[in-house]
């Protein structure tokens, strides 16, 4: 040591001018360098006046054995050198490991940030609507309401089949169940079971089977005309109770026998009006009498619409309503959907919707069919390829007067798109996607919005369909979920958006995505200022894959980092630590992130706030560890903000921060490379007592024989940032 510091100023110059990788080399230099000063043979030190010997006068022995010592320390020095170089690149080795195998788990991850709204019911919908009070069985609701089967719940955000879901196990549209819900009143007759109920029902059943024995006994066309009429009559109420005891005594049974011996119109006619009333049962008397009379009656219904909508019967109008109602009541419960749709005749009746003349009534009752068929999954690959169905459906969605049809029409083409076996066909349509855009953007009925970009999120959930759904017609269909991002009322519409902007960004299309005017400044608005968490939370998603699908030479690397430093002020942001982490990786882009408005005060935030999770905050230290890497930065990132950041993070001591402490002490290793860094580096508050602490843990490291991820080299730095003072 006395060496060393009569050496003097070359020896500090030394260790302040050379990099930190080499200081553990030249401290050894050094201290042989000293030694070889004490011991050179022409040197006089004095002692209380007296002229001590040379060395060289020492005897022999003494001197081989100085000789000696001096050569096994040289070798020692030499052999630890090359271990502690060796033990650093093998420590590189395994940090560059850790980070290639943290950018492939987080791509994968990104990958399988999808959202598909799963519309298929399992369960059935139990009542029927019933017909708006003061209405018979000939006519309908004007306005009728589309059901909700809740509203929408969690949603899972990793995995690829990580469905939307609500109350139930399905979700989406407003149910049948519902909408009939709202109509029907509570039966008064049978509110009690008291006596008198008991009595009414038995009256109700004694009724019922005279009426049925009428029509059973009646062999001339008079006779069932009054029996007809007595039937009509008596079935023409809203008791559900009492239309399940006319289904249990074989109404529908006698009715479907008689319309199939009959050619006369009246009666035909007078039949359809009267399975109408029967059918306003409930979900399982109408599933239990479907196995009995559906082969049979299916048919009938069907030949008699097709020469109602030719006009070849009287008062085809009417008949028209009551057919279309018996089969919409078939439609609402869902175990009768397979076999109704497969019925010969059923798809090219439903088809006919956009040629055949229809009242607005028939058209919305046809359209609600169409949308119940579609609800089922078996039978949505048929619908698709049915020829001219899918045409129809479309001709009332973009051009139908009525709202009703034109929601009920959206709907289908939602559940339709919500099928994996379909979404490619459907992908492959072009009018189908016009319609949808047009939909979503300028229909005035929310809800008919909302099944348009559901209907786009299920078809972009195909990996297939991305590049397809994004270039279509010059990017039409990003700038319609672009819109209803950012000015659609409707919550769900929104959300929506947000899903299938996220459905759609991947490695084919990241770059195409990026480069939409107006795309990422509307993405990082809504992650921040919607009154939707759910809005914000996947907006912030639909950035964050985007960014993390562009490639690093993106030209729209720079507009991606701004928008993600601004998404990161929500409180539902997420995933951004992340990519920032990848990114700053890229060894051509650290400069550019470094000079980025905000983003080191980003990651500085990240790495230490109270609301950020132990993994978002080491990815955010990681992040500023790769970009001190950059010579380029340490001067601009040597500031009170980064080292306020690096010094709280270096003072962490629980298990989960262990990682974060270790990469915020090497970015201030980095950092202090610079030489003219280290003044204002020593003088920050708390810089040196945290760095004297990761000493005395390498220290006891060293002693315990504990690998580190990290060369060790806290000592070095602590005595230069000392001399720098």
């Amino acid at each position: 040591m006395v060496g060393s510091l009569r050496g003097g100023s070359s020896s500090s110059a030394m260790v302040d001018n050379s990099p930190i990788s080499t200081w553990s080399q030249r401290s050894t230099s050094s201290s042989v360098h000293s030694n070889n000063q004490l011991q050179t043979p022409n040197s006089n030190i004095s002692s209380g006046g007296r002229q001590l010997k040379p060395h060289n006068s020492l005897p022999k022995v003494r001197r081989q054995n100085r000789v000696q010592v001096m050569t096994s320390t040289v070798k020692t020095t030499a052999s630890d050198n090359r271990s502690k170089s060796s033990s650093r690149s093998s420590q590189r080795t395994r940090s560059r490991s850790q980070d290639n195998q943290f950018q492939i788990q987080h791509e994968n991850m990104m990958s399988r940030q999808q959202f598909r709204t799963n519309t298929s019911r399992s369960l059935s919908r139990g009542r029927h609507q019933r017909h708006p009070s003061g209405s018979g069985p000939s006519s309908v609701s004007s306005k009728p309401k589309r059901e909700r089967a809740g509203t929408a719940g969690s949603v899972s955000l990793y995995g690829s089949d990580s469905y939307e879901s609500g109350n139930s196990s399905y979700v989406s549209r407003r149910s049948e169940q519902q909408h009939q819900q709202q109509h029907i009143s509570v039966p008064t007759t049978i509110a009690k079971p008291n006596e008198m109920s008991i009595d009414s029902l038995q009256e109700t059943a004694s009724t019922v089977t005279r009426i049925v024995s009428e029509l059973n006994k009646a062999m001339d066309q008079e006779r069932r005309i009054a029996a007809i009429t007595n039937a009509c009559a008596e079935f023409d109420h809203w008791d559900t109770e009492k239309h399940n005891i006319e289904l249990q005594l074989g109404c529908s049974n006698v009715l479907c026998l008689v319309l199939s011996m009959t050619d006369n119109e009246d009666e035909i006619r007078m039949i359809c009006a009267a399975l109408e009333m029967v059918y306003r049962a409930s979900a399982d008397a109408i599933r239990k009498t479907f196995q009995e009379v559906g082969p049979s009656v299916v048919p009938l219904l069907l030949k008699i619409l097709e020469r109602c909508e030719l006009s070849l019967l009287k008062h085809a109008e009417v008949s028209i309503l009551n057919i279309s109602k018996v089969l919409l009541y078939f439609s609402r419960v869902s175990e009768l959907r397979g076999d109704l749709a497969a019925h010969d005749g059923m798809l090219n009746a439903l088809t006919r919707i956009s040629t055949s003349s229809l009242t607005a009534d028939a058209r919305v009752l046809r359209v609600r069919v169409i949308a119940n068929l579609s609800n089922s999954e078996e039978n949505k690959l048929s619908i698709v390829r049915h020829d001219g169905l899918v045409e129809s459906i479309l001709k009332v969605a973009a051009l139908d007067p009525s709202e009703n049809a034109r929601e009920y029409a959206s709907a289908s083409l939602m559940d339709l798109a919500s099928s994996s076996k379909t979404q490619e066909e459907m992908t492959n349509n072009n009018r189908l996607l016009m319609t949808l855009v047009k939909l979503a953007v300028t229909d005035q009925n929310k809800e008919t919005r909302e099944y348009a970009v559901t209907a786009m999120q299920n078809l972009a959930f195909s990996k297939e369909n991305r590049v397809r759904l994004v270039q279509f017609s010059d990017g039409v269909v990003i700038e319609a979920l672009k819109k209803a991002l950012s000015t659609d009322v409707n919550d769900k519409s929104r959300r929506r958006a947000a899903g299938a902007l996220t459905n759609l960004a991947c490695e084919e299309t990241g770059e195409l995505l990026s480069k939409h005017e107006g795309l990422l400044n509307i993405l990082a608005r809504v992650a921040t200022q919607d009154k939707n968490s759910d809005v914000q939370k996947r907006s912030s998603l639909a950035l964050t894959k985007i960014a993390s699908s562009c490639p690093v030479d993106s030209a729209n690397f720079e507009p991606l980092m701004a928008a993600l430093v601004r998404t990161a002020s929500s409180a539902n942001s997420t995933g951004i630590p992340a990519v920032f982490r990848v990114k700053a990786r890229d060894a051509s882009r650290r400069e550019d992130m470094a000079r980025i408005p905000g983003l080191l005060d980003v990651l500085a935030e990240m790495s230490t706030a109270k609301m950020y999770t132990p993994k978002e905050k080491d990815n955010a230290m990681r992040a500023i560890m790769h970009l001190t890497n950059d010579s380029g930065n340490r001067k601009i990132m040597c500031n009170k903000v980064i080292l306020k950041a690096l010094v709280e993070a270096s003072n962490v001591d629980t298990a989960s921060n262990k990682d974060t402490r270790d990469s915020a002490v090497v970015a201030i290793e980095r950092l202090a490379t610079e030489i003219s860094n280290r003044q204002y580096m020593a003088r920050h508050e708390g810089l040196l007592v945290v760095i004297a602490k990761a000493t005395e843990r390498e220290s006891k490291a060293d002693l315990a024989g504990e690998k580190q991820s990290q060369p060790r080299l806290a000592k070095q730095l602590l005595m230069s940032l000392l001399l720098a003072m």
